[in-house]
Parts: C-alpha cells; sequence; structure tokens
C-alpha cells in the first residue's frame, strides 16, 4: 500500500479522498489556490502545498505544478478526484513519465473513451447499442440534411458535463447548430469535433458502475439513475433504479462489463446509457473516474469505492467477485448547489455566514464547507451531496425531504427548497420522470414552490424572529426590558416580513412564555429554547424550530421548513438601539423610559432637531446600556431629565415637537 498520496482536486471529493485514505493507513498531501488557504481540505490533509493564485491554468488545471509537489513531498501516487485533470490523458502521461502511480485507468483508455465519436465506434463494434448518428465532417452531414430522421442531437466529441449540445428539430437549424456546438466544444474542450445522433424525446439515464483490478477480473457495482436534470445537469440521483427490472439490469450490467473488458480497462469507471420509452438501452458515454453520485452506489453495496480505487493503483486483486455484490435498501443524493431557483437557477456566489448540516441516522453528507465559508465564483457551484438511505425509495425519500428541511445555509441562495419540492412531487414519487421533466415543467416547478411556501404558517416565522430579540444571557444588552417585563402597554411592534411592513402585538406573560397577535392570529408561545442558532419553542401547544441568523443591518434570516424568510424589526435601528412605537408612548409625542434604570448620557437639549434614529440619551439596567433613539423626525420640545438621574419604567423622558 502507498505511504502518501497527492490529491490533485479540492473540495468536497478532496475532503472524500483524504477520508477513504486514511482509513488506509495513507499520508495525504491536499494543494490549493491561495484563496483557498483555509479550506477543509487543506485543513485536514497532512501535508498542503500552494498551487498559485486564483486562476485555473496555474493552479488545479496545472500539471508540472501538480508533479512537482508530487516529487518534493514523496508522494507514490496521484489521486485526481472529477473534473480538472481526471479524464487528462497528458496529465496520466506526466504521471507515468515520472514514475508517479495514477489512482485511474491507463492514458489510452481515457483517450479512447474521452473522444464520444472513437467511443461510440468501438462499443458499436463490440455489439453494444449506440443510437443512430453520424460522426462525419460538418460537409458530409450537410449534405444529407435533408434525410436525416429529426430530431437530432449536435454533440461536441470532446465534451461532458451537459455543456456542448444543441436540440435540432429540422433541416434548416442544422447548419447554425453545427457551428454553434463546435464554438463552443472549441472554447470549453479545446476540440471543435462534433457529430450528430439520434435524439430521445423522453429518456432515462442509467449508469453502471465498474471497478476493474489489473489481475483480468471486472465487476459492476449495479446502477444508478439520474433522470432528474436540469440543462443537462444532474440534480437527483437513486440507486438501484425505480425503473430497472431483473432482466435488464442483468443485461445492461453485463454490457458495461464487457465494454470495460474489450478495452482492458482498470480502475473505477462509469458506463452510461439512455433508455427509450420502450426500455431500449444504447450506450451514451464512459466515464473514466470516480463519478460525482458514487455515493448512492457505496450506500446500497457497502463497498468504498474510492478505498477500491486505490487499493487496485496499488496492484491488489478485488477482495469480491461479482455474484458477492447485491444491492440492500435505496439511496438518493441531492446535489445542493449555489444557485436561485426562482432567478432563473443563476449562480449565487457569495458568503455563508451560518451553517446548520443535519444530523439524522441515514444520511451521509458529502461536503468541504462546515461553518460560515466563502463560495467562490471561480469553482463548481455544488456546495455538497446530501445522500439518504432508506429501506424503500419511499422511505429514502422521506429521510432525504426531512434532512433537507434541516441543511440550512443562509447568506447566500440554494436550490435547497428546490430539492425538497421536487422529491414531493407525483412525477417523482411515481416515477413519472424522463432527463427533460425539470426543464419541461420549469416554471410549474418553480410556481409550486412558490405557494408551498405562501402556505406554511405565518406565525411560527415571525414567532422565531421576535424570541431572536429576546436576550437569553444578562449579557445582551439590547432590549432588556424582555428580561424584566414591559411596561404596562401591550407594545406594538412595527416589522417588515418579505419586504412587506407590518405590526405585531407582543408581550411577555410569565417566565418563557409570550403572546403575539397578527393580524387576526392569537399565538401563545411557552417553552423557549435556543442553540447555535435552532430556536424552539411551542406555540398554541404545538412544537416549532427555526434557523435564524442576523445581518450587519438588524434584518433577519429564518429558514423554517427548509424555506428561507427575511425579517426585520423596524423599531430596532441596529444593535442597542430602539425606536419606541409602544402606542401611548407617542402619541402625544412623548418618549417614555421602557426600564428602570439611570441616564448616563443625554445628547439633546430644548431646541434642538433630530432625525428617526439619532440616540437622544442612553439608560444604563443591569449593568447594560440601552440606547434610547428618535422614532421619528421631530424636535425636542421638553427634556425632562438630565445624566445621573434614576428612572422609573414609564418615565417620561422627553417630549418632542
Amino acid at each position: 500500500m502507498f505511504h502518501k498520496i497527492l490529491i490533485a482536486n479540492r473540495g468536497e471529493i478532496a475532503v472524500r479522498i483524504i477520508q477513504s485514505a486514511r482509513k488506509l493507513g495513507i499520508r495525504t498531501v491536499a494543494v490549493y489556490a491561495a484563496i483557498e488557504k483555509q479550506a477543509q481540505h487543506v485543513q485536514i490533509a497532512d501535508e498542503a502545498f500552494c498551487l498559485g493564485v486564483s486562476e485555473l491554468a496555474e493552479t488545479y488545471l496545472n500539471i508540472p505544478k501538480m508533479i512537482e509537489i508530487a516529487q518534493k513531498s514523496g508522494c507514490e501516487a496521484i489521486h485526481p478526484g472529477y473534473g480538472f485533470l481526471s479524464e487528462n490523458p497528458s496529465f496520466v502521461q506526466a504521471c507515468e513519465a515520472n514514475h508517479i502511480i495514477f489512482i485511474g485507468p491507463t492514458s489510452e483508455a481515457i483517450r479512447l473513451m474521452g473522444n464520444k465519436i472513437e467511443a461510440r465506434s468501438f462499443v458499436k463494434s463490440i455489439g453494444v447499442p449506440v443510437l443512430e448518428g453520424l460522426t462525419e465532417s460538418k460537409e458530409n452531414m450537410m449534405a444529407q440534411k435533408e434525410s436525416l430522421p429529426y430530431p437530432l442531437l449536435v454533440k461536441a466529441a470532446a465534451g461532458g458535463g451537459g455543456k456542448g449540445m444543441r436540440i435540432v428539430r429540422q433541416a434548416t437549424q442544422l447548419e447554425e447548430a453545427l457551428t454553434a456546438t463546435s464554438r463552443e466544444a472549441q472554447a470549453y474542450f479545446g476540440d471543435g469535433s462534433v457529430y450528430i445522433e439520434k435524439y430521445l424525446e423522453a429518456p432515462r439515464h442509467i449508469e453502471f458502475q465498474l471497478l476493474a483490478d489489473e489481475h483480468g477480473q471486472i465487476v459492476h457495482l449495479f446502477e444508478r439513475e439520474c433522470s432528474i436534470q436540469r440543462r443537462y445537469q444532474k440534480i437527483i440521483e437513486e440507486a438501484p433504479s425505480p425503473t430497472l427490472d431483473t432482466a435488464l439490469r442483468k443485461q445492461m450490467g453485463e454490457a458495461a462489463v464487457r465494454i470495460g473488458k474489450e478495452i482492458g480497462y482498470t480502475n473505477a469507471g462509469t458506463i452510461e446509457f439512455l433508455l427509450d420509452k420502450d426500455k431500449n438501452f444504447y450506450f451514451l458515454e464512459m466515464n473514466t473516474r470516480v463519478q460525482v453520485e458514487h455515493p448512492v452506489t457505496e450506500m446500497t453495496t457497502g463497498i468504498d469505492i474510492v478505498a477500491e480505487q486505490i487499493k487496485i493503483a496499488a496492484h491488489q486483486p478485488l477482495s469480491f467477485t461479482q455474484e458477492d455484490l447485491q444491492q440492500t435498501g435505496h439511496a438518493i443524493e441531492c446535489r445542493v448547489y449555489a444557485e436561485s431557483p426562482e432567478d432563473q437557477f443563476l449562480p449565487s456566489p457569495g458568503t455563508i455566514h451560518y451553517y446548520h448540516a443535519p444530523q439524522a441516522d441515514d444520511i451521509r453528507l458529502d461536503t468541504a464547507i462546515v461553518g460560515p465559508a466563502v463560495v467562490d465564483s471561480r469553482y463548481d457551484p455544488m456546495i455538497g451531496k446530501l445522500v439518504a438511505y432508506g429501506k424503500s425509495r419511499a422511505e429514502a425519500t422521506q429521510k432525504a425531504v426531512d434532512a433537507l428541511k434541516e441543511y440550512v445555509i443562509q447568506g447566500i441562495s440554494t436550490n435547497i427548497p428546490f430539492l425538497i419540492h421536487l422529491l414531493q412531487t407525483e412525477a417523482f414519487q411515481q416515477n413519472h420522470i424522463t432527463t427533460k421533466y425539470c426543464d419541461q415543467h420549469a416554471a410549474d416547478l418553480i410556481e409550486t414552490m412558490k405557494q408551498a411556501k405562501q402556505a406554511l404558517p405565518i406565525l411560527p416565522v415571525l414567532a422565531g424572529g421576535l424570541l431572536f430579540d429576546y436576550p437569553q444571557k444578562e449579557s445582551a444588552s439590547d432590549l432588556v426590558w424582555y428580561q424584566i417585563g414591559f411596561w404596562r402597554h401591550v407594545p406594538i411592534i412595527p416589522i417588515s416580513f418579505e419586504g412587506k411592513d407590518s405590526t405585531i402585538q407582543w408581550r411577555k406573560t410569565g417566565a418563557q412564555q409570550y403572546e403575539l397577535v397578527y393580524e387576526d392570529q392569537l399565538g401563545t408561545i411557552t417553552n423557549v429554547s435556543h442553540h447555535q442558532g435552532v430556536y424552539r419553542f411551542t406555540l398554541n401547544e404545538k412544537s416549532y424550530h427555526c434557523y435564524i441568523s442576523e445581518n450587519e443591518d438588524g434584518s433577519l434570516n429564518i429558514t423554517y421548513e427548509g424555506f428561507y424568510f427575511l425579517f426585520r424589526r423596524n423599531d430596532i435601528l441596529g444593535k442597542g438601539n430602539f425606536v419606541i412605537e409602544e402606542a401611548d408612548a407617542i402619541s402625544d409625542n412623548k418618549l417614555i423610559s421602557p426600564m428602570p434604570g439611570k441616564v448616563i448620557k443625554l445628547f439633546v437639549k430644548q431646541g434642538d432637531a433630530v432625525q428617526k434614529g439619532d440616540t437622544i440619551l442612553i439608560v444604563e439596567a443591569m449593568k447594560m446600556e440601552n440606547n434610547i433613539v428618535a422614532p421619528k423626525d421631530a424636535v425636542i420640545e421638553e427634556v425632562h431629565v438630565a445624566e445621573q438621574d434614576m428612572v422609573d419604567r414609564n418615565k417620561l423622558l422627553i417630549r418632542l415637537a
């Protein structure tokens, strides 16, 4: 076994590889861009080296630098993860030339299967079905345009990740599609070669995981279904496929193994198929690396795929045969992205300032984020992968929904509410889906997601927002009167909720007991507790919990049932500043003291003009300073206190004109 390996990647997959290497007793070396010096994969590796500042060409795509660091640190092998250099035959050759083992297949296998035209030709030659298509020059394709069976899909020969694809439904669209796809392919992959194939209107995406050692043994770890996609990007994956029967599973598995054997494949790889409405399958492509969605296979087979990759690269034989393997239970993976579903899924890079990960049985979370962090626009928007395991598909689905509701990320937009909604649709639960489902129903999915948010009870969210302001410790100086009781009148608190101004009546009725009135709804709150941003309470005899964090402007981020809400008290202008909005207190332009205490600072005198939010005086109570600020633009008509005066609750402090 290796003594030390370098991980030529970042993020969650780098963390994942480190975990498996550690179990095998292998030391790990991480690499990073300078902007990621504090990243999780850097922190948990045994050693870490900086690749460069930030640009991919000088960091994660820098082959000479990767080799240099591996040699300098004494690594015998390099694991590429997925993406970046994982399917670059030049990187494999560089490793070989410098006597470093590449934890993956040979450069020949990567080159053959990396070019979709060559891969199609090879697979067809060994009797595995492929979709009809043309791999000729643009001129020859155009010469046949009138006789082609539309619709067609124009694809980049070196493509992947959903890039370099266009649907062509009639002959007049072909030339532009060929030109545009070639241009995109050249930009993304450095290869403008394209081909066309038959377009399936309602396909499913099924892939088989392969493992092959260097001693001639090759097995498949069964299938994953990845039909829930958006713009060709996978969103939800599951194992086993709810679509395959035993006979079809056996047939497709044998075809996948045959492909691997014929090319002399070693290490981990995935054969991807499309399945049409009549359950005919067609080879799509081979990914010669570990897949993003490998956890669902690990959870249903019990095989650590990354550990097997490392063992195979260390020349060890597989310790199991095909007959030893079986699928147990069901696993569902949800990819959590930094993106805004309500804004056409635009990426949402930025700073995560509150993070709460779900903790539950049968839930696995693969991520490199463990707390507040920056999601950089230079990299993939995937934050992590939440995987749920159950005895059945229905059980796994429900566990995934429950866990997603407890996966709270505040500060940036994420697709978590969209994932929750997708899993709860009848189409998903009844398995009436295709790879086109999300794109075809995007508008309806977003609209029903919004309706689901609007249908939630509003009182728990408002209660959470108000309870956040209740100081649980004596050191909390803002809103000290919550600890000592309100003055004689029920406060009317002005708020902004989801951009709408309103008011709430709110009062303390006992130890850890409150009442609120919003519109015509009455809420009685008891059993209040909070820890690390999680607020738990009983509202009208039913238990609730919210996740809450505060923005710099004093507004609150509240996550409830997986949905995000923005809440603000308009009587608080920043930490420790108060606007007294209790109706009787200002009906005749009076400011009264909300608490007993001492006036330690007075900032105004008779005749001074003040603006809303200006601090007028400071009252000290229970060793805490509390700023009293102007509730509106006004002139100081009378000052009824002086510095060092002791004041009682409800004492008249200032009269405004």
